[in-house]
């Protein structure tokens, strides 16, 4: 059984990519039919795939996913959306460029999450179950990926692209 300090880090995470599912999911439904929707449905499949593999993990060592944490960053996804709306009626650039921004520090967290299991799994080798390098990597080009969209939605948000 794994310590609570331990379990409350990973249901933590967990939760978090659920926000960042939530936030994808309409980012690529305000995008529909773009390159960019695309690209964020690529994303959206990879860091789905990493949260099915965290879960799996969990399970694993014995740790159940808290349903109240997951409800809680659905939530939080929620008010997110609301407050991007609201700061943001106009064409959305302003709101694309922050759900950018919240998605790809959501995935810099991520790759964190990797890097600080593969440091611990080295003194508790219940912890060495998962290809941390892999993770850690996908993480990296998930977050090249959704910091170049983020870039170019910073460029718009401000006017300095047309």
């Amino acid at each position: 059984m794994a310590n609570e300090s331990l379990t409350t880090y990973l249901n933590d995470h967990l939760a978090g990519s659920v926000v960042a599912l939530e936030l994808l999911d309409h980012l690529e439904e305000d995008g529909a039919g773009t390159a960019e929707a695309s690209i964020l449905a690529d994303v959206h499949a990879d860091i789905e795939a990493d949260r099915q593999e965290l879960e799996a993990f969990m399970a694993q060592l014995g740790i159940a996913v808290s349903e109240p944490r997951k409800a809680t960053g659905w939530l939080l996804e929620k008010l997110s959306e609301l407050k991007l709306r609201l700061d943001d009626a106009g064409d959305g650039a302003l709101r694309r460029l922050e759900a950018l921004e919240t998605v790809s520090l959501g995935i810099t967290g991520k790759q964190a999450l990797w890097h600080a299991l593969a440091a611990a799994a080295e003194d508790a080798p219940e912890l060495s179950g998962l290809d941390y390098a892999r993770l850690a990597r996908r993480a990296a080009t998930q977050r090249e990926v959704v910091e170049s969209l983020r870039l170019h939605a910073a460029r718009e948000a401000f006017g300095t692209r047309s």
